[in-house]
């Protein structure tokens, strides 16, 4: 089971968490109430997290509509005109809601890099590896786990890229 807050309740398995449970990942389990719209602000802001280190999964595209993901601070945006230079491609755009759903298996606002329905090349911000933990999202909406950044890139393949715009 996943560690759980005694505030927030119960908090069942997701594939997120089932994999990092599968590798032995050392994480713990942080409910919050979700706010549509709220983003990683707002769940920075009730788990009283700096949102530098709470980190956002975002399912993008290329020109050819493949799909990709981007692991980027909380209060940061994507150059998407950075990030296609650095990867190759001639454009990147974010997926409509209902695309990124389908290619990842999680709601938007509950999209967590790990468990995802379909393996798509992971991108994240090169400073993201440099922090001592990340909270990220653990597979639901209005659930974040905490992790060393680097098991990113031990299980995802993460490659680090440079194409953070502040806020």
């Amino acid at each position: 089971m996943a560690k759980k807050d005694p505030k927030a309740g119960h908090v069942s398995e997701t594939p997120a968490t089932q994999l990092l449970k599968a590798h032995r990942v050392d994480f713990t389990g942080h409910p919050y109430e979700y706010l549509e719209h709220g983003g990683a602000l707002h769940s920075a802001e009730v788990l009283g997290l700096d949102p530098f280190c709470v980190v956002k999964t975002l399912v993008m595209q290329d020109q050819d509509a493949k799909p990709l993901l981007v692991l980027m601070h909380g209060n940061r945006k994507v150059s998407t005109k950075n990030l296609a230079r650095q990867i190759g491609a001639k454009s990147v755009e974010p997926c409509t809601p209902e695309v990124a759903n389908r290619h990842s298996g999680y709601l938007v606002g509950g999209t967590s890099p790990f468990g995802t329905r379909r393996a798509m090349p992971v991108y994240i911000e090169e400073s993201i590896l440099a922090l001592p933990r990340i909270a990220i999202n653990g597979g639901r909406r209005g659930y974040l786990v905490q992790i060393d950044p680097q098991v990113c890139v031990q299980l995802l393949g993460a490659k680090p890229v440079a194409c953070a715009l502040a806020d």
